[in-house]
């Protein structure tokens, strides 16, 4: 069985779950439940802590892991991200008291409070700079300069609100833009159940992000509607009873399919149908 560990909570646990479950495995019903076993699909899920999911698929007890880009990086674990999953998006960030630092240089020398240890130590590494300590936090990071234990912080920014409220601004580029990923060993076998799971998510993802659109035009419109409909690689476009007309059928980005089925009605196009997709291999 392919061995499969999934975060058992946070921002996390219930996005993995469900994009499992679009994939097709089946999943629990008990929050409680910390093994899953799926014959149908030959699989096995274990939920874990977001944090040791690296750890256990760097150690080779789990075949493959959903987690957070950035705690995968902060893990140190023998694993790799195979495929980006487009949820849990956040931007990691240095802070400090508004109006004092510009530039990462100037960390030199400060205290750093993060929960992010190993992540910021590589990141401060790569640019150079020396800091005077770094303190790990397990949470509250915004608190510690006001509390003395830190002259800057490194944490995950959404609004910015707790920052300003702690009378902290964030300065520098981000040191990582995470979302969920998908991880494996190094030297995993993509032919085992890896690449099948792989392929399920990726199926999900153009699932999310596509619609199946069909419509008719005269023939003397074709080229014109198609140009505004190109699809994921190409339309499929058929003639009609009636002579003269086309159906055409496309994958339209989701985002794009309201101002698309405008276009096409200007140029002529007709009976135009939107479908969501459940599930794809492309």
């Amino acid at each position: 069985m392919l061995r499969i560990a999934v975060p058992n909570k946070g921002s996390l646990s219930e996005p993995a779950v469900e994009m499992l479950r679009e994939a097709g495995y089946k999943q629990r019903r008990d929050s409680r439940e910390l093994v899953l076993a799926d014959p149908d699909n030959d699989a096995e899920f274990f939920f874990l802590r977001p944090r040791d999911v690296a750890v256990y698929v760097g150690e080779g007890t789990v075949d493959a892991g959903i987690t957070g880009r950035d705690l995968l990086l902060d893990s140190g674990a023998d694993a790799v991200e195979h495929l980006p999953l487009g949820f849990a998006r956040s931007t990691f960030r240095f802070a400090a008291p508004a109006g004092t630092m510009t530039d990462v240089a100037q960390i030199a020398g400060k205290r750093v409070a993060s929960s992010y240890t190993t992540l910021v130590g590589a990141h401060l590494a790569a640019c150079g700079v020396e800091p005077a300590s770094i303190v790990h936090l397990d949470g509250a990071v915004e608190s510690s300069v006001q509390l003395g234990v830190a002259d800057v912080i490194a944490d995950v920014v959404e609004t910015g609100t707790t920052l300003r409220a702690a009378g902290l601004e964030v300065f520098g580029e981000p040191i990582l833009r995470s979302e969920a990923v998908l991880i494996r060993r190094p030297e995993a076998d993509l032919t085992n159940g890896v690449s099948v799971l792989a392929r399920r998510l990726q199926g999900v993802l153009t699932a999310r992000q596509w619609v199946l659109m069909d419509y008719v035009v005269p023939n003397d419109l074709l080229e014109e509607a198609v140009g505004i409909t190109p699809g994921f690689e190409s339309p499929t476009v058929s003639p009609l009873h009636e002579s003269g007309w086309s159906a055409v059928r496309v994958m339209v980005e989701r985002s794009t399919m309201n101002r698309a089925m405008d276009a096409l009605y200007d140029v002529g196009a007709r009976g135009v149908l939107v479908t969501s997709i459940l599930a794809s291999r492309l």
